[in-house]
């Protein structure tokens, strides 16, 4: 029998609480925004107790799947008629779901599994950071930051410019409300940029961490990462979660300590597609 979803209830929320938490590190999409410290997502469950939880936000239409070994067919009956942009968890999960909704021939503009990693923040190790100094955004910085996200969109996901442009807009606003972002300076001028693209009272998850090309081969990743992580540790965060996107961003990364912790798989179309109904 097809394992059948269905919304997610009050009376569930412990359960899958206690699901996600069994794999933090590739579950921070889904524990952000379902802690409301994220973006608005529609959340559905499968099995009682519940065994597995599908959560698609509404804004950005990613789909966010999470249950190990988890016969996902039953999904399409429930997503049927929703719009998908894309998939982020773990690549088996990811891609078996991908199958179940019949989106598997649909081409993407994005396909990666990227290594993942994990610190406890009390092994952090910082390198020198004479000279330079790590600040919030503000409203002085949307020129530099809406530069600086409409090309790390085009270069690592390949977004098209003017969509890019748009994203970013989105995205500087966002930032600068939430304050989760950080800007690196130095001699009076911005060098790179950190941002926690998920974050919980104990835990946080780096994400678009940006160094101009002009300035790149200078550490300057290793240390905006490593003075975030520093201030996030000041303020109660114990541990910190990422997925590295290249060989250099992964070397950056152990030099703080952090550990390998899986794989995690990003799939994102050209457009959104609408699920259709079982065949």
């Amino acid at each position: 029998m097809t394992p059948a979803f269905r919304p997610m209830a009050r009376k569930d929320h412990a359960t899958v609480v206690a699901l996600l938490n069994t794999d933090p590190a590739g579950t921070m999409f889904p524990q952000g925004n379902l802690a409301g410290v994220g973006v608005e997502t529609d959340f559905w469950v499968s099995g009682d107790p519940v065994s597995a939880v599908l959560g698609l936000t509404r804004s950005g239409q990613m789909i966010l799947p999470h249950g190990p070994g988890t016969d996902w067919s039953g999904a399409r009956a429930i997503l049927a008629g929703r719009a998908v942009a894309g998939f982020a968890g773990r690549p088996d999960q990811v891609r078996a779901l991908r199958v179940a909704l019949g989106l598997d021939t649909i081409p993407a503009r994005f396909d990666s599994d990227e290594p993942g990693y994990a610190l406890d923040l009390a092994n952090l190790t910082l390198p020198d950071c004479t000279g330079l100094t790590l600040a919030p955004l503000t409203d002085a910085d949307e020129v530099i930051i809406l530069a600086w996200r409409t090309a790390y969109e085009v270069e690592t996901f390949a977004t098209p410019v003017e969509e890019a442009a748009a994203n970013a807009r989105s995205a500087f606003a966002r930032w600068r409300d939430a304050g989760s972002h950080r800007l690196l300076w130095r001699d009076g001028q911005p060098v790179a940029l950190s941002g926690f693209n998920a974050r919980l009272p104990h835990i946080a998850q780096i994400g678009g961490v940006y160094v101009p090309p002009e300035l790149r081969r200078q550490g300057l990743a290793r240390r905006v990462v490593g003075l975030h992580l520093l201030q996030a540790r000041d303020e109660g965060v114990t541990r910190a979660v990422l997925f590295a996107a290249s060989e250099p961003a992964e070397r950056a990364y152990r030099a703080l300590g952090f550990q390998p912790a899986g794989r995690f798989a990003l799939i994102l179309f050209p457009k959104a597609e609408t699920v259709q109904p079982c065949p």
